[in-house]
This record gives structure tokens, C-alpha cells and sequence, in this order.
């Protein structure tokens, strides 16, 4: 009885470990595959979640963020290396900060640039992890 429990335990471990798996590799396909628009949508509506933008900000941010993704675009599907990608992508970050910046209060840029960190630490980790 003892055994059949403990199996019982295992598949449901290893059950929920692979299907979470599956799904962080679908939530990855999902984000390559969206549009620029689609992606300043989601970034704009976490912004807003996040940072509690009012109706004036938000249609502000909308429009950084929309000008950045299809910024981005070209880079994203371009062939270049690694390292060329990251330095394009960071210099075009640092104009969206500054633009940023100029719409949010003080306590929502902090806020904003805490969540950058944030979100920064959790890639490292999972470039380490693999």
C-alpha cells in the first residue's frame, strides 16, 4: 500500500513537471510569434497593472511602446550575432527610458526601473540554468 502511494506521488510529480515545461516553451513561442503591435499591447497593459497609469499616461505609454516594438522588429528577425542584437536593443531601451520617464511620476519611473531590474535578474537566472 506504502509503494503504491509513493509511485501515485512520483507520476503526479513528474506529470506536473513536464507539462510545465511544455508550457514555458509554448508562452516562448507565443511571444516570438506576436506582432510588435500585439506586444506593445501586452506591455502597455502590465505597465498599467504595475504602475498604475491614468487614462492620459496609458495612451502615451501606448504610443512608446508601439514606436519601440516596431523599432525592435528588425532586430529581433535580423541574422546578426548575439552581442550586435543586445547592443542595438539596449541603445533603443535607453531612448524608451528616457521617453518613459517624461510620461511616469517619479515613484512609477522607480517603480518601472525596479521591475526592469527584476525581470533582468530572472533572465540571467535562466540563461545560468541552462
Amino acid at each position: 500500500m506504502k509503494i503504491r502511494k509513493i509511485t501515485s506521488g512520483l507520476v503526479t510529480v513528474l506529470t506536473l513537471l513536464f507539462f510545465s515545461q511544455l508550457t514555458t516553451a509554448q508562452n516562448t513561442s507565443v511571444i516570438k510569434n506576436t506582432s510588435p503591435e500585439e506586444r506593445a499591447e501586452l506591455l502597455t497593459d502590465l505597465m498599467k497593472s504595475k504602475l498604475g497609469l491614468d487614462p492620459v499616461q496609458s495612451i502615451k505609454v501606448q504610443a512608446i511602446n508601439q514606436k519601440y516594438t516596431l523599432k525592435n522588429e528588425p532586430i529581433l528577425k535580423s541574422n546578426a550575432g548575439k552581442f550586435s542584437k543586445f547592443k542595438q536593443k539596449k541603445k533603443l531601451q535607453k531612448e524608451k527610458d528616457e521617453e518613459l520617464k517624461k510620461v511616469f511620476t517619479t515613484e512609477q519611473f522607480n517603480q518601472y526601473q525596479a521591475f526592469e531590474a527584476e525581470m533582468k535578474r530572472k533572465i540571467k537566472e535562466r540563461i545560468k540554468q541552462r
